[in-house]
């Protein structure tokens, strides 16, 4: 094959890798929110599956809350139906004060029928009420487990029954569904609103950003980060009423209050229509930062052609070998594509620590969670054994669940091999 076909081909395999869904993500021995298995494969014996489950709690007024747990359940390749998952698991919970304690706030079994289970794009959705104990916090454990087997899955949900904040009250519903989108992010131009439970109409008070958030710096890199900042730049103010149906026409970050004396609200992040997934050559270039020299991001950002220059990076460091080529670029970017799906807050899933860390490493083996922070357990990288990162939850105005991970010099001896095992072809 002469070097002048290349360009093409290697644009095809980019553009087919942002467009493959991947199934990896983290397995855990903790609890989590988001547990998946390996790769998802089809199970050979076509025995059901739990891929993943991700939860979330909305206030329905001061003497209780809503709770959603998001459930991917397969049978081989296809979703099960909800009448199926039904009939072929149960769902328990308790509900403790705190993590670590073991002062039981209350218990339950949820009956997993028609008045609690439904469908929302390929996940099933079941949805129960919980009783204010009194408390200010507390923390719900479930459990999934499959009838007459041993198979289980284990998520925790940490709720907040004072000093709630509008994310808690506030959530974004599409169409008739009854069920909210756990995820941050929604494409433009798709109608949806954003409601309370009770069903009331209030004035919501809108802002947009069309401001673009940098990407993780290195885990290495221990120069203190400015925090996201309240006084961002705003591009524009505009005012809905919640459960009014919208559609936003230009891709950035909105964020919303009930009331403005608030500090902190319900941000959405809006998109391409193809998010999570990465297709245009200009923006594939950007999530190459985590592998990449500063000369090599240079010389693609003053690029004319992006395809051409996306291209001549990826035979450079394969060393001209198309088929090796196009191998790591699928990896890389179902990777990508997956930190989207799983990390995205205010800014894209792939900008954040979490998702800079899952890209270059892959899913945590061990997921570690308290209160306030999360310790990813990798059992073996490069040369060392028991790697850890611990992600510390931080305070931010526009999702409730933003972490940032400690960073110290010492990683580069695990860092700098793996990167360089991308570089070369070794991992594909």
């Amino acid at each position: 094959m002469k070097t002048r076909y290349l360009v093409p081909y290697l644009a095809l395999a980019v553009f087919c890798a942002a467009c493959t869904s991947t199934k990896k993500a983290m397995r855990t021995v903790e609890s989590q929110r988001t547990i998946r298995e390996g790769n998802a494969a089809p199970s050979p014996t076509n025995e059901p599956t739990l891929v993943g489950v991700t939860s979330k709690f909305l206030s329905v007024d001061s003497a209780r809350v809503r709770v959603y747990v998001y459930i991917d359940a397969v049978r081989g390749q296809s979703p099960l139906s909800v009448a199926e998952f039904g009939d072929l698991y149960n769902l328990n919970y308790v509900m403790y004060s705190d993590y670590g304690t073991r002062d039981r706030l209350a218990y339950g079994n949820v009956p997993l029928g028609p008045e609690n289970l439904s469908r929302l794009d390929d996940q099933i959705v079941a949805q129960f009420e919980i009783k204010n104990p009194g408390k200010d916090y507390g923390v719900l454990l479930m459990e999934l487990s499959q009838t007459g087997t041993l198979k289980k899955v284990l998520n925790d949900l940490p709720i907040r029954f004072k000093e709630q904040r509008d994310s808690d009250r506030l959530a974004v519903f599409e169409g008739q569904q009854n069920a909210p989108l756990r995820r941050h992010f929604i494409p433009k131009n798709e109608r949806v609103k954003i409601q309370l439970l009770d069903g009331s109409s209030k004035p919501l008070q809108g802002y947009y950003y069309r401001h673009g958030f940098e990407a993780a710096p290195s885990p290495m890199n221990t120069t203190p980060r400015t925090a996201v900042s309240k006084t961002l730049s705003v591009d524009s103010t505009f005012t809905i009423q919640s459960g009014q149906e919208i559609a936003f026409s230009q891709e950035g970050l909105y964020y919303f209050l009930t009331d403005t004396s608030q500090t902190e609200g319900l941000g959405i992040l809006v998109t391409d229509d193809r998010y999570p997934k990465i297709t245009q050559p200009d923006k594939l270039t950007e999530p190459l930062l985590y592998m990449s020299t500063n000369q090599e991001i240079k010389e693609m950002d003053a690029a004319r052609d992006d395809k051409k220059a996306l291209d001549k990076y990826w035979l450079s460091l394969m060393q001209g070998n198309p088929e090796l080529a196009r191998q790591v670029i699928r990896s890389y970017y179902s990777r990508v594509e997956e930190a989207n799906r799983l990390f995205t807050s205010y800014k894209e899933g792939w900008k954040t620590d979490k998702g800079m860390i899952f890209i270059v490493l892959g899913p945590p083996d061990r997921v570690q969670r308290s209160k306030d922070k999360e310790v990813w357990v990798y059992d073996q990288k490069a040369n060392a054994t028991n790697v850890n990162f611990t992600f510390n939850r931080r305070s931010n105005q526009f999702v409730d669940d933003h972490y940032e991970l400690v960073r110290y010099v010492e990683y580069q001896p695990i860092w700098y091999p793996i990167v360089e095992a991308w570089r070369n072809g070794a991992i594909r």
